[in-house]
Order: C-alpha cells, then structure tokens, then sequence
C-alpha cells in the first residue's frame, strides 16, 4: 500500500462534519485589502520556515530542505496581487496546495533548480517533486510555549480555588436562602459541583435582585460563573491546521504521493505532526475537547481551525533563540501608510532524534 493508498483509506474515517472530502473545496473570495497585522503575521511566518529550512540544511550529510510553498511579497491591495492569487486558487484545484518546504537526499537534489522552487510553475516540476521524500506546512505561533503553560497551570489553580471557595462560602452562608422550594435546586446543583465535573460544569445565574441576601448571592453566583469559565477555557497551544487546507493538502498527496507533515514553531520550541496523524487524531470523536478542538480563528478571518494540542506531536527542537526584529513602512496606494514588524536571524536546535523519527530517516542516512 503505498503511502497516497494510506491516506485516502484515512480520509474515509474522518467525520463529515468536519470536513467532507467528496465536495469541492469553497471558493476563496480575493482579499482587496491588507493590514499592517496580516503582513506581520506573514513576515513571522517566513521566518518561521527560513528557521527550519536552515536548521535541517546545517544539520544533515544527505537531505536538503528546498523551499517550495507558492507565496509572493504582493499583498492585497498592491499591483498584480489579484492575478497572483486567481493563479494560487487555480493551482489548488490542479495539483493541491504546495508545502512550504520540501526534503530531498542530496543524490536527487538538482543543483540547476537551487534551495527555492517556489516560483516555479508546477507543471516545469511534477518529476522532480515527486523524488521529496516529505513536504513540511510550516506553522507559526507567536508565544513561549514553556511560559504559556507555566501560566495556564496557574491560572486554573487559581480559578479552581475560587470556584470551591465561592460555593463553599454559599453554602454555608446562604443555605437558609437556597432552602425556599423555589431555589433548592442549586443546591443540588452546587454538590454535584467537584473536581471531575468542573470541566463540564454549567449554569445559568439566577439574576436574583429583590433584597440585600439574594443580591449579595447572586453576585457569588456570578463570580462562581467566571471562574468555571475560566478553567474551562483551552489550556494547550496547538499545532493549527486550516479545515479549509485539509482538502488542498490531501490533494497535493494525491498527486504526489509524498508525505506531508506540519510543523508549528514557536518562540522557543517547535513541534511536528504526521499528516496521517493528524486524521487519525480527528477520526476519533473520543479526541474531541481533549486533545483537538474545532474553532473559528479570529486571527484568521474567522476561518474554522483544528488546534492541536501540540505536545501530542514530537518536538522537533528544544530550543529556539530569538530572532531579532524592526520596524518596516510600507507605503500602499493613495497614500495608505502600513507599519509591520519583520524578523531576521534566530537558530532552531533540532532534536534530531525526533526529527529522523517523524520523518522516517535512519540514523546513519541523515
């Protein structure tokens, strides 16, 4: 079974409800225009791979990492942006959507085509495309990985104590209030609250605000609200596959035959996920609110995103300095001034342990 056979035998497991691979991908409207946040993001974003592309190319004897994802320095807004993406939005219904990088063995790399065939159409290089032996989407997130955990567990310790202390604190205090038939049932409700229900826990305050005891309740109630909220909210940072790229990178497989994988960089560390993973993760309701969640990324025009938890990858580096950063004006038409921050430098130190594990590379190849 080849590896193309693997995944299309996978895709037959995944929940129509998150993606349906027997109807076409939706049709992208084109931006018109850009803001100094996305351009940003994009910049953050091609550091991100450069970081990669040059940890693996320092690092191995025998592979090199090429860049190969179709991108562009046009943004919305400027001169021939509009045809560069019609052209990008017909690529993705011809051959898929291209990963940011690919890794060759040095025995079939072509010197002639150099470490970036991005630019090139797809059709000068079906051949030599299909001799990678991976493609990496690379992910970018702007946050330290170790702190916002660090920061999480403190965070619910210490909603989770003002949750057992609020409604200990209403129980022992406002149990004669509770006890009018028309208000026992929070009662019942507060004891079934405990530590392996908090996750699920819910409510709806009272709004109670006809004498001082029952305002001075509800308002109890309400901080027990904000607090259940708070430790119910997503705890992990995730590796982020677009619903939307899940078919244009199934495409590109299908065409290729190449393994696909993901790679999410953060600030100090990066993680890799198999593709094939990835839909054995989603293929199983069981993962849904534990290790995946499905929601609408405000930082991504609302467009509907699998998270993740990125510890359920490998990390791919344990380490990652910081790159150095400045300010950039951009000037658009009419006068339109755009200001975005660009990143420069930076070294990923690669578990390469890891990195040969995910991308099925012996030791001794490397």
């Amino acid at each position: 079974m080849t590896y193309y056979d693997r995944i299309r035998e996978l895709t037959k497991n995944v929940p129509v409800e998150l993606v349906d691979f027997e109807q076409p991908r939706d049709l992208a409207r084109t931006p018109t225009q850009a803001s100094s946040n996305f351009i940003t993001n994009k910049e953050q974003g091609d550091w991100a791979e450069n970081l990669v592309t040059r940890a693996i190319n320092e690092n191995s004897k025998n592979f090199a990492a090429v860049k190969y994802g179709k991108s562009d320095d046009l943004v919305a807004g400027e001169d021939g942006f509009d045809t560069f993406y019609q052209d990008f939005q017909t690529e993705l219904d011809t051959i898929g959507k291209r990963p940011d990088l690919l890794i060759f063995k040095k025995s079939d790399f072509d010197d002639n085509l150099g470490f970036d065939i991005s630019q090139i159409p797809h059709n000068h290089i079906t051949d030599y495309v299909k001799k990678a032996i991976a493609g990496i989407e690379v992910r970018s997130s702007a946050f330290l990985i170790d702190k916002y955990e660090e920061a999480m567990q403190i965070r619910t310790q210490k909603f989770t104590e003002i949750a057992f202390q609020t409604r200990d604190i209403i129980l022992a205090e406002f149990i004669d209030v509770l006890e009018h038939p028309s208000r026992t049932k929070y009662i019942t409700l507060l004891n079934t609250l405990t530590p392996e229900t908090i996750s699920i826990f819910d409510f709806k305050v009272p709004g109670w605000r006809s004498n001082e005891r029952l305002i001075e309740v509800n308002n109890l109630f309400k901080r027990l609200k904000v607090a259940i909220k708070e430790i119910q909210k997503r705890d992990y940072l995730s590796i982020t596959p677009k619903v939307e790229d899940i078919k244009v990178v199934y495409k590109w497989i299908e065409t290729f035959n190449v393994p696909h994988f993901y790679f999410q960089v953060f600030f100090d560390k990066v993680f890799g996920i198999s593709f094939e993973q990835i839909l054995t993760i989603i293929s199983n309701s069981d993962n849904d609110g534990v290790i995946f969640s499905v929601e609408k990324d405000v930082q991504n025009q609302n467009k509907t995103t699998i998270k993740i938890n990125s510890k359920t990858g490998y990390p791919i580096a344990s380490k990652v300095d910081e790159p150095t950063h400045e300010s950039i004006r951009k000037e658009m038409d009419r006068g339109r001034l755009l200001f975005y921050v660009t990143f420069k430098g930076g070294t990923a130190y690669l578990d390469l342990d890891n990195l040969r594990n995910i991308l099925g590379i012996k030791e001794a190849e490397f």
